[in-house]
């Protein structure tokens, strides 16, 4: 079965292609439009498709719209009720959910040839589920939660697979969510809603959960596997911050005591899971799943031995697991994700034609890892731009801005060149086989959706990547699967004598992640970055802005 998952309802609009159940590629329409989150998630823009996202994963696979067996569209309409009935205020609703029913129209209009009738409605939750529980590795058997802001009723899933089948155990019905109250919290605290809910996790730890006793008489768990999420009065726990205004204890103070409620509730949910399934592994998905001190709180304390997340947890990552659900129903096995590496490439060629083009000085080093290595150890910042870009919200070395951790003062330096809040930190990469002599916690975690505490012996080593409350959100690399990352690894630490790279995404601040080369080269030329890696080649800021730059010849170097 040839499937395409879409997602496009509320925002992250998201195609992905899945070829007799395995996943040939999946990317997000940020990275193709330039704009982030692809839209904002307003009943009006409900009709907006990936359409560039969509056309890309069949030319990946050299296919034409009328070649599909089938479409996952992640929502179905016909499961959706009027927003008044689900206690939300939402009088445009009715717009959304009018648009999902006419998305086979629209999509046969995006993809010209396309058979609408092939357009299958999935629901969000179980397409939530199946990115996870038909994504991860290691067992036939998982239980799954999914947690997010709305589907078409609900706001959560518990679920188990069963070698192919996905079974429904317990949703939480709207207007309880917890994903909603987390949003709710990021407008109030001065933030942009569905989109910088990561910014109120990272300012939790500057705070402390004085507030949490209050805050448990909104929201709590109901001890059957569901919880209470609704009408908190977060004018009443803090004033209301604007967009430009500094940040005050209280603000931090209530962001502490949302994030641990919101943890307290993550267990009970999880341990009402487990007594229910009595399975080892647990997968999640939804956008609260991207909230990696919840997850390492939940392996840490949690039932199950091992917790795998989707590393494109939020709704972008439904697109995927619609089109895995409809192959596990069509008799495909799914299998495996291969990695989060599921987005565009260039060849070498490709890449030095863009270089030419752009008429950039740049050469050919015998080994880019090495020569990145060499300018790292010399502090200097490197965008690093290799193989398929991510799919999902991190940078898990394609597309990635990398540092010495070794400097204290290159946190702050590397939040001015992307233009964030300082006091949100960045992360470290690290080989696998040697994260366990720095951290502690789910080791290895391939996809940073965890924190981990960092070895005190270590912690004055490599200060830029040990956040304020001694933890660090980690990317484990194994060489089997990332060997240029590996080797670039093993020459820092050959020069340093530190097994570690700092790693923060390639983009500045409310802009996407770099996807393609002319991304790459716009983001080098306007930040203060002194190397761009890509591909095989290497841009030097020296010789891009050296004076007697005007000698096409020597700009081309190497080449």
């Amino acid at each position: 079965m040839r499937i395409l998952g879409i997602n496009a309802l509320f925002h992250d609009p998201a195609a992905a292609l899945v070829i007799d159940g395995h996943t040939v590629a999946a990317a997000e329409e940020e990275r193709f439009s330039r704009r982030k989150h692809g839209k904002r998630p307003v009943p009006f823009s409900a009709w907006e498709l990936p359409e560039q996202a969509a056309a890309w994963c069949l030319r990946r696979a050299g296919l034409r719209p009328q070649d599909l067996d089938a479409v996952a569209y992640s929502f179905d309409p016909a499961l959706a009720r009027p927003a008044g009935e689900l206690g939300l205020d939402d009088p445009w609703d009715h717009l959304r959910q009018e648009y999902a029913r006419q998305a086979p129209d629209f999509l046969r209009t995006a993809l010209p040839g396309l058979d609408p009738a092939i357009v299958r409605f999935v629901p969000h939750h179980m397409a939530h589920a199946a990115s996870g529980a038909f994504a991860a590795e290691g067992a036939d058997t998982s239980s799954v939660l999914v947690l997010d802001g709305r589907g078409e009723c609900a706001s959560h899933l518990a679920a188990r697979r069963v070698h192919s089948r996905l079974e429904p155990l317990y949703a939480q019905e709207l207007p309880h969510s917890l994903g909603l109250v987390y949003e709710e919290l990021t407008e109030h605290l001065g933030f942009l809603r569905s989109s910088d809910e990561f910014k109120v996790m990272a300012l939790a730890s500057h705070g402390r959960p004085r507030m949490l006793a209050e805050l448990r008489r909104y929201v709590h768990p109901t001890g059957d596997g569901g919880f209470r999420a609704a009408g908190v009065p977060w004018a009443e726990f803090c004033a209301r911050r604007g967009p430009e205004e500094a940040w005050t204890q209280d603000h931090a103070d209530v962001a502490a005591s949302a994030q641990a409620v919101l943890e307290e509730t993550l267990l009970d949910l999880v341990r009402w899971l487990h007594g229910q399934t009595h399975d080892r592994l647990l997968t999640m998905a939804g956008g609260v799943a991207l909230n990696c001190v919840a997850n390492a709180r939940i392996a840490a304390e949690g039932p199950f031995h091992r917790v795998w997340v989707q590393p494109a947890a939020g709704d972008a990552g439904t697109a995927l697991g619609g089109a895995l659900l409809l192959a596990a129903r069509e008799g495909d096995e799914p299998e495996p994700m291969p990695g989060a590496d599921l987005g565009r490439d260039w060849t070498d060629a490709e890449l030095g034609a863009w270089l030419k083009t752009a008429a950039v000085p740049f050469d050919r080093p015998p080994d880019i890892a090495a020569t990145v290595a060499e300018t790292l150890a010399d502090n200097g910042v490197v965008a690093w731009f290799q193989g398929r870009s991510e799919f999902g919200p991190r940078a898990l070395g394609h597309r990635s801005l990398l540092a010495h951790p070794g400097h204290a003062g290159n946190l702050e330096r590397l939040n001015d060149v992307k233009g964030r809040e300082q006091f949100r930190p960045v992360a470290p990469m690290v080989l696998a086989e040697r994260a366990g002599e720095l951290f502690t916690g789910q080791i290895p975690s391939p996809y940073m959706l965890f924190v981990h505490g960092v070895a005190p012996e270590w912690r004055e080593r490599i200060p830029a990547v040990v956040h304020v409350d001694g933890t660090a959100r980690i990317q484990t690399v194994d060489a089997r699967t990332e060997p240029l990352v590996a080797r670039m690894l093993t020459e820092f630490e050959r020069r340093t004598g530190l097994p570690v790279v700092v790693n923060t995404s390639l983009n500045t601040a409310g802009r996407p992640m770099v996807d393609d080369p002319r991304d790459a080269l716009e983001c080098f030329g306007s930040s203060p970055v002194d190397l761009l890696a890509i591909g095989p080649y290497a841009v030097r800021r020296g010789d891009f802005f050296r004076s007697d730059d005007t000698d096409d010849a020597s700009r081309r170097r190497g080449v």
